[in-house]
């Protein structure tokens, strides 16, 4: 009787250990399955996210694309179309005015139509060469820049200082990299309130950092991060067709830097 109350201890022993281990590996079991189905639809999901980026990407460039086809478009149309027939009006008020039988009010009405024009004629060719400057595509990106850093400087209150390495990449990106500038200008003046800026462009065969900085008025980093404006958007979405990277650092009144890095590779 005591061997076979024994026997049924170690068989109860037995099954209870059995019990146990089965509940271990199916508890295991359960949580692998639990990680392997998350692994996957994390898989999925940064699968589905790099596809939208992708498109998003690719709309990103159409975009910009069509907007640098219709700024030629429209430059072309101002040189063309308005500038040549301003020059027909601009001649034809000279030709007038040579008259001798014109009355004094004559004259003087025909010399403001020809200050009127001689004044759109210059603000159509400053708007044609602000849309597409015909210096970079004839001189090459460093050319285009320094002149627009000198046009600033000139006409303006604002000291651009530049130390600019010519940059040995394709056409179209020496294009963002030209509107990238632009528009940094433009804000620092528009949103910094700043009169002092300076560029740096280097360039090696790892590839090429490029720095501006200006005296403004600063902004909130994250705040920006958060809600870009239009013109920072702009220069962010042409920085990620380049494949580089932006850094913006900046202190409220204690001016803004922005580097820009891209890499051969990338």
């Amino acid at each position: 009787m005591v061997q076979e109350l024994q026997s049924q201890k170690e068989q109860l022993v037995v099954v209870f250990i059995f019990v146990v281990v089965f509940l271990v590996v199916v508890t295991i079991g359960t949580i692998l399955f639990f990680i392997l189905s998350r692994k996957k639809v994390i898989q999925k999901e940064r699968e589905k996210a790099e596809l939208k980026i992708a498109h998003q990407q690719k709309i990103l460039q159409t975009s910009i694309s069509i907007q640098e086809e219709e700024r030629k478009r429209i430059s072309q149309d101002l040189h063309d179309a308005i500038s040549s027939k301003l020059n027909i009006v601009s001649l034809s008020t000279n030709m007038l005015l040579s008259d001798r039988q014109l009355t004094q009010k004559n004259k003087e009405t025909l010399s403001q139509i020809l200050d009127i024009t001689s004044t759109t004629l210059e603000s159509s060719r400053r708007i044609a060469h602000d849309l597409l400057p015909p210096v970079l595509s004839k001189f090459g990106l460093k050319a285009a820049l320094e002149e627009l850093f000198d046009e600033f400087s000139r006409n303006t209150n604002i000291s651009i200082v530049y130390q600019l390495e010519e940059l040995k990449i394709i056409e179209t990106n020496k294009l963002h990299v030209f509107r990238i500038f632009q528009e940094l200008i433009n804000n620092a003046i528009r949103h910094g309130k700043a009169t002092e800026m300076t560029v740096f462009i280097k360039y090696d065969e790892n590839g090429y950092s490029m720095r501006f900085q200006d005296n403004g008025c600063g902004f909130d980093v994250s705040e920006v991060n958060k809600k870009a404006g239009i013109g920072l958007q702009n220069i962010k979405s042409r920085v990620k067709i380049l494949n580089g990277n932006l850094i913006m650092n900046s202190l409220l009144n204690k001016g803004s830097t922005f580097l820009i890095e891209v890499n051969h590779g990338s």
